[in-house]
């Protein structure tokens, strides 16, 4: 019996149509419960993206309609703000330092948790707890009455006779109680050296000492080695953390950046240009240029990571 092309045609129309239906059908719950995903993700994330790609292109106050500027704001902001370069010399000293001295603090933790000791749960409880509060308002609160001039710190200092200056108002102190505050909340990068720390196998350990190899020289050649992946994720993750770090500045200088912008952080002199002097353009620019630089340093780490991070092969 022959089928004509003309009475297969709609047969493998209906077919596909059926079987596009079919599937519809299967994936219509899965992809009902990812609607609210869907929604915020569009509506909360995409959209404000490239939203604020268009209106750092413009001239808005958040008043009266965009204005387009073309590259007017880019230009501004390397040519004509010094401000920015404030901002820029604030967060990259507050990066190069806190970062460094977290991880280092995080791994000396881990390394003496790693030691099979009692409790273990309730030490890793107790030094997490910190990455947990560090970050909020409350805690910010804390931290610039222990540094004020009549603060804890000043009265511990007081025991020996010493005077203490009013850290927080300092201009060449306020800074490093930001970066104290950041280490303090080490506990984030401790649990993840110490979850690599126990990936280390142990027989290494026992030929090294058999080799008569000491504690410290076991660490430069075999645990900091086989832990470099670990120390490469920790950098990137902290670095990031540290550029994009805000309340902690906004809540000590009480949203100005003082003494003399000495912790104006970028992502405070971003959020004065947008909430307090309604440049909403300008500062969709500096959100943009803020991406680009943790962009290009994370695209920098991974291209760099060849020569130092360490993996199984």
């Amino acid at each position: 019996m022959t089928v004509h092309a003309a009475d297969a045609a709609p047969q493998d129309a209906a077919s596909g149509t059926s079987k596009w239906s079919r599937a519809w059908q299967s994936h219509a719950p899965g992809y009902l419960f990812l609607l609210p995903w869907f929604i915020g993700f569009f509506g909360l994330t995409i959209g404000p993206i490239i939203s604020s790609f268009y209106l750092s292109f413009t001239d808005f106050d958040l008043l009266t309609s965009p204005d387009w500027v073309g590259f007017a704001n880019y230009e501004r902001m390397f040519t004509n703000d010094r401000t920015f370069a404030t901002s820029m010399r604030v967060t990259f000293t507050f990066v190069l330092f806190s970062v460094p001295l977290k991880l280092a603090f995080a791994l000396a933790i881990a390394i003496l948790l790693n030691r099979g000791m009692k409790g273990l749960p309730l030490y890793r409880a107790v030094f997490y707890l910190p990455s947990l509060l560090g970050a909020s308002v409350a805690i910010a609160i804390l931290w610039r009455q222990i540094f004020a001039g009549d603060g804890l710190v000043n009265q511990f200092l007081s025991i020996f006779g010493i005077v203490g200056p009013s850290w927080i108002s300092n201009p060449n102190y306020s800074l490093w109680t930001l970066i104290v505050l950041s280490v303090w909340q080490f506990g984030s990068p401790m649990i993840i050296f110490l979850a690599g720390l126990r990936q280390i196998p142990q027989d290494m350990y026992e030929a090294a000492s058999l080799d008569g190899a000491s504690k410290w020289r076991q660490f430069w050649k075999i645990t900091l080695p086989l832990l470099t992946p670990v120390v490469f994720f920790n950098a990137i993750i902290q670095t990031i953390e540290a550029f994009k770090s805000f309340t902690p500045a906004f809540i000590i200088s009480n949203g100005t950046g003082s003494p003399i912008n000495s912790t104006l952080f970028y992502t405070l002199y971003l959020y004065n240009e947008a909430f307090s002097y309604f440049r909403m353009g300008y500062a969709s620019a500096l959100a943009w240029f803020l991406l680009l630089l943790i962009a290009c340093f994370t695209a920098f780490s991974f291209l760099t990571s060849k020569y130092w991070v360490h993996y199984d092969d």
